[in-house]
């Protein structure tokens, strides 16, 4: 794993001068990576502190396919030269944390490299946000963070102390019946993921941020609170058995009241922020029955999500390029102002909405069997909430693109072939890796 970090590290620092070119390279790196052969059941390229399996493998290569597409869609501070050396070093940096958090098979370091990814995306917020409103998302996204990261830290010393490592491998062997430990350890994930109640800090802070900001976030910063759930899961089985249920009852009812509150959403980037929380509401919701359907089922949710929302936020920041509003009342009619780009509201929002064959349909249907067999009563919950994502995501469509457009122009203008070549990247993963789907299959 050292090399790919060292071809990281050296991106940083000679990279820096050529926009595209780094670009070119984080392709190039995606194919490198591809070609890691990996064994499924165990820790690969294993050291002291790096080593790889199979959750960490696709999700280092999700954020590395995301930091491509990231740079590809914000050609705008390129243009304008806003601070755009800055913006790649910052991005680099930030990659580099995360690949580091992925890839990590010692706890201590884990939290480490975990928290520092926060600091580079509050660079993000601040530096290339849009409205003065930033800092207060900011502040937002920090306190809610770190409120919960010191008792972690504690919780981490604890378990260090007790089985004189911090070893992901010899937790299993550390079942510990304790439930401050429990509360403590998996507080910070569930603020990342995040979970009803500790989630107001994500519209927020998407509403806030430019484009690339908002696809790191809602792509690879909340599947970073999964991924932590799953690793530190094994740690304390027998509470989680206990305990679990509050968590899959929250998130179940929040998810429920979120699809409900993305009806009176009036900006684009709001609604598409609060269908995220949905989302990761029901995922949530199902790694919580800690069953192998609900374990397959989120982490495929997480790649299928990671690649949608990104997406979705990409064709928002397009509009909002060429009208300059992000408000559902400005954008009408988009048929009639950018026609070739209805295609693609009209795929990721499908996808959205867990349409096959998009992997979010493969994820769903694993979660509901998850949950359905922890507990019948969550049925009627899975119904709802799948039918008013559908709807919210149609409402969505039909709201943008249909209707009288009311830019007072009739001109049109279309879509020029980066944005088109973005929105492709975004999809072609998205729906054709179902096609691959045994990369997928119980992993742990």
């Amino acid at each position: 794993m050292l090399k790919y970090v060292f071809m990281l590290v050296f991106m940083v620092l000679f990279n820096m001068k050529m926009f595209w070119m780094v670009q070119i390279f984080l392709f190039y790196f995606v194919f490198i990576f591809m070609n890691l052969s990996i064994n499924l059941f165990y820790f690969n390229n294993l050291s002291y502190i790096l080593g790889c399996d199979f959750i960490s493998y696709g999700l280092i290569l999700l954020s590395i396919w995301i930091f491509c597409l990231m740079l590809m869609a914000s050609e705008d501070i390129y243009k304008k030269d806003n601070y755009s050396m800055i913006f790649v070093f910052n991005l680099l940096i930030l990659l580099l944390f995360l690949v580091l958090t992925f890839s990590s098979v010692n706890l201590l370091m884990f939290y480490l490299f975990f928290e520092g990814s926060l600091i580079p995306v509050l660079f993000l917020i601040i530096g290339w946000g849009y409205q003065p409103e930033r800092l207060q998302a900011g502040i937002y996204l920090l306190f809610y963070t770190l409120v919960v990261s010191l008792p972690m830290l504690l919780g981490i010393f604890y378990v260090g102390l007790t089985l004189n490592s911090f070893f992901f491998f010899f937790l299993k062997e550390l079942n510990m019946n304790f439930n401050m430990l429990y509360l403590v350890m998996i507080m910070a994930f569930l603020v990342k993921m995040p979970m009803f109640f500790v989630h107001l800090w994500l519209p927020k802070a998407h509403v806030e941020a430019p484009v690339s900001g908002s696809m790191i976030l809602a792509s690879i910063m909340l599947k970073l609170g999964g991924y932590g759930l799953l690793r530190v899961m094994v740690l304390m089985l027998s509470v989680s058995m206990s305990l679990n249920f509050i968590w899959v009852s929250i998130s179940l009812v929040g998810g429920l009241i979120l699809s409900l509150s993305c009806f009176f959403q009036i900006d684009l980037k709001s609604l598409v922020a609060y269908s995220s929380v949905v989302h990761m509401g029901v995922l949530l919701s199902s790694l919580m029955t800690i069953s192998s359907w609900g374990f397959y089922g989120s982490y495929l949710l997480m790649i299928g999500h990671g690649l949608c929302s990104s997406g979705l936020f990409c064709l928002v920041n397009i509009i909002y390029e060429r009208t300059g509003s992000r408000s559902m009342l400005v954008n009408k009619g988009m048929l009639s102002f950018m026609p070739s780009m209805c295609l693609w509201w009209f795929l990721l929002l499908s996808s959205n909405m867990a349409a096959p064959p998009s992997m979010n349909l493969l994820g769903e249907i694993n979660l509901f069997m998850g949950l359905v067999s922890w507990s019948y009563l969550t049925v009627m919950f899975l119904i709802l909430i799948s039918f008013f994502s559908a709807a919210y995501s149609l409402y969505l469509f039909s709201f943008s693109q249909h209707g009288k457009f009311s830019g007072g122009s009739v001109s049109s203008s279309n879509g020029v072939v980066r944005e088109y070549t973005l929105l492709l990247l975004h999809w072609l993963p998205l729906n054709f890796l179902i096609m691959k789907v045994e990369m997928f299959v119980i992993w742990f």
